[in-house]
Formats: C-alpha cells, structure tokens, sequence
C-alpha cells in the first residue's frame, strides 16, 4: 500500500486540522490503496465532523476495487461503507450539545479515514460502554440482517430460515437475530467455520458439499419459511426451491458475480428480471431484493426505518444477546492487509479498521 506525502498542518487551533484517508485509485490489488494525509475543512451547515474508532470491510468494497459496485462513484475515491466514532466539531445550524456523543453513521464511501463529515441527522446516537469495533459489526450489518428478517421477510414465530454464508458479517448477525427471535436456522458455511454457527444456534451445513441442497430437503421436507442469499448468480434457482408455501426469498447480493466480466450493473438486472419471473407465478411465495438504501428519497422515513433497525440491534449488543463477530481488526493504515484478508474468504465475522488516534 502506498503512502503519499503527508501536508502540512495549520496551528493555532485544537479542533483537527487534517486528516488521515485511504483512498482506491483505481483497478488496483489491495495493495495499491494508497494512504494519505489532508486538510480537513471545518463541516458545512448541518453537518457534523466525527473523529473514526472503527470503520469496517464490507463486501462493497472488495466489489469497489474491482469496479464492480452497482452505484460507485468514479476513481479516485475513499472507500469505507460505515463508521464509529465521536463527534468532534459541529458546523452551522447543529447542536453545540453534539459535540462529545458517540455516534454511527452510515456512508456509502469516504469512511475510511480518521475523520469523517457526515450530515448531523444520519448521526446515529451509540449507547455508552460499547467497543467502537463491536458496535461497527451490527451497524450496516445489524441493521440489514434486521431489515430483512423483521421488515421483510417477516417470518411467523417458530419458523425456520436458511442463511447462506452464515459465517459472514450479514450471515452471523442473521443467524443470532432469528434464534432470539425463536426461529430455526439452517445456515450453510466452510467446515472452519461449523464449531462457531453451532455455537450460536444453527444447524450448520458444508456449504461446498454437493449433496448441499439434498440435505436441506431432508431437514426442511416442505420448505422453508425464508431463504437469505447474497450469492445470486446461477444458484439462485436452487434457494428458490427451497422456499415453502407462503415463505419468501431475499436475495441482498450477487457475489457469485465478482469476478465477472461485462458492466457490474448486468448480474443485478438479471437477477431482478428472474426474482419478477417468480413473483409473477401465483403460487403464494415471494421473491425480493433486499437493497439498503431503497427509499432514501423520502429521508425522513428512511432515516426512522435505520434508527429503528440499529437502536433495536445496539440495545441487544449492550445486553449481550448478540455477539460482535470481530474477524480482526487492523490499524487504518493496514487498510490494504485488511482488504486482502476480507478478500480471502477464511474469516468468520467483520474485519475492522481502526484509525491510530483512537486505537491506542
């Protein structure tokens, strides 16, 4: 990972004057992010400036690095999906009271830095006491693992649910939220990863083996209530099957699409003509796709509908009904270490990026 020239800092002033990024030039390896130091300008109107504790790796980005995100924005650009951290300075029309809270946002990009500038009404309040790191796993995570199971899929009590990937930072959470919520869960993951879902509470699955879906027949004769894939691609045909009368496919990915080539917007229009084809069938079953940030135009409601889904996932991290899965945790300027063990499929849980100045 490179590193650029550091700028200058201006004097004078104990509020931060720059601030440490990582930003994603290109179609690079991980180790071609390129870290570097700039002015950091005092937040605009309504806008807060948050001093990062923890920002994570999510799945978007390995896709951004290889420009395969639907919705990226154009190289250069600082990556980073979500964030944790404290307020620090507050820009016209904010609270001064604001100043000093802890607080999560959610960003698209630009949260891997030290420093970050959101708008003061996406500042999500944190409840004291928690580990930046554990409460940046149930942020975007958290809140979409939620999302799905509560909002969407809305699965009766005593149900069961298939969860692909359940090792994963959306797979995990899923799996803990549906057994507090007193559902059966069948969650399919590498063997290396078995010891810890069965921990949680799933019946776990070989998620390479080819009698895979055979076993899931066996175990859920009529179906399940809700499958949850964020593989997509050819496979989606086989979670479908699985679906019960009356029970529901969200499918929230297409990792099976990473590495192919052609426009990234392709694999996400197929999907959504397949999942038509199936609802269009009057069977009694749905097919969804599950995106964050469907609804944003209306903000208001949007911006309810995150509060909700994170005050309900923080407060069982507080009360310790949902464990962090921290898959490591990395300083920020080892974003490139980070991204490449997010990248090898080998962890369980969330890798984590910790800018120095809070990680001390």
């Amino acid at each position: 990972m490179t590193t650029a020239p550091r700028s200058s800092a201006p004097s004078g002033s104990t509020s931060p004057r720059t601030r440490t990024e990582v930003v994603l030039p290109g179609l690079v390896a991980p180790d071609g992010l390129v870290v570097r130091s700039v002015p950091l300008a005092a937040p605009a109107a309504g806008r807060v400036v948050v001093e990062v504790g923890a920002t994570g790796v999510s799945f978007a980005e390995q896709q951004m690095r290889r420009g395969k995100y639907y919705d990226q924005p154009a190289f250069p650009f600082v990556p980073g999906y979500d964030l944790v951290g404290t307020v620090v300075a507050t820009g016209p029309g904010v609270a001064d009271d604001l100043r000093g809270r802890r607080v999560a946002a959610v960003t698209g990009t630009g949260g891997w830095a030290s420093h970050v500038e959101v708008d003061a009404a996406d500042a999500l309040p944190v409840p004291d006491g928690l580990d930046p790191a554990a409460v940046e796993t149930v942020l975007v995570n958290g809140v979409t693992a939620w999302q799905m199971l509560h909002d969407v899929a809305r699965v009766p009590a005593s149900g069961t649910v298939l969860v692909l990937g359940a090792n994963g930072g959306v797979g995990s959470t899923l799996v803990q939220l549906a057994r507090h919520a007193g559902l059966r869960v069948l969650g399919t993951a590498a063997p290396r990863h078995h010891a810890l879902l069965r921990r949680l509470g799933a019946e776990v699955l070989d998620a390479a083996d080819p009698a895979l879906h055979e076993q899931v027949d066996t175990l859920a004769p009529d179906g399940v209530d809700a499958v949850f894939d964020h593989v997509g691609g050819a496979g989606i045909r086989r979670s479908w099957r699985h679906v019960g009368r009356r029970g529901v496919l969200v499918s929230y990915g297409t990792a099976a699409t990473k590495d192919a080539s052609g426009p990234a917007q392709l694999p996400v229009l197929l999907l959504f003509a397949r999942l038509a084809v199936w609802n269009a069938v009057p069977d009694g079953r749905r097919a969804t796709f599950y995106n964050f940030w469907a609804g944003r135009r209306r903000a208001e409601r949007f911006r309810a509908r995150q509060h909700t889904a994170f005050a309900a996932v923080a407060a069982l991290l507080a009360s310790g009904d949902l464990v962090p899965q921290i898959a490591a945790r990395f300083p920020l300027e080892e974003a490139a270490r980070a991204l490449a063990l997010a990248e090898s499929r080998t962890v369980a849980g969330k890798v984590v990026l910790t800018p120095t100045s809070t990680a001390r």
